[in-house]
């Protein structure tokens, strides 16, 4: 069975960091791209950012980029998302998902996600 659990959402201050965390079993991590994608309430879905399986490169958003860095442990089969200078706009359900390949693209073709953690941003 394939699950991706989300752990380190919460209640923070704009301008403040936050890390999130999804541990993944159930597929071969090491093998997948994976990444993160948000929704807010009335908003349509939104990929924030990816990392490759093989060369560990990265896709951000421009709504994030320079604020958010994702990583991955292989060994541990979990994908961490690191959110500095949170505004407000950053508010939302944040899922982990495994993907077909790295890119803004692959958010509309996902194999795998998951429920989601919750982050509030308050000023």
């Amino acid at each position: 069975e394939v699950q991706l659990v989300e752990s380190g959402g919460g209640l923070v201050q704009a301008g403040g960091s936050l890390r999130l965390s999804c541990a993944v079993s159930g597929f071969t991590f090491d093998d997948h791209a994976v990444g993160w994608f948000r929704q807010a309430p009335g908003k349509e879905r939104e990929g924030v950012s990816c990392i490759a399986s093989t060369d560990g490169s990265r896709w951000y958003a421009d709504s994030v980029k320079g604020r958010f860095t994702i990583s991955r442990d292989n060994a541990k089969n979990t994908l961490y998302l690191q959110m500095s200078s949170l505004k407000d706009e950053d508010t939302a359900v944040y899922h982990c998902a495994g993907l077909a390949y790295c890119s803004g693209g692959a958010f509309y073709d996902m194999k795998y996600w998951g429920k989601g953690a919750l982050v509030t941003v308050s000023s």
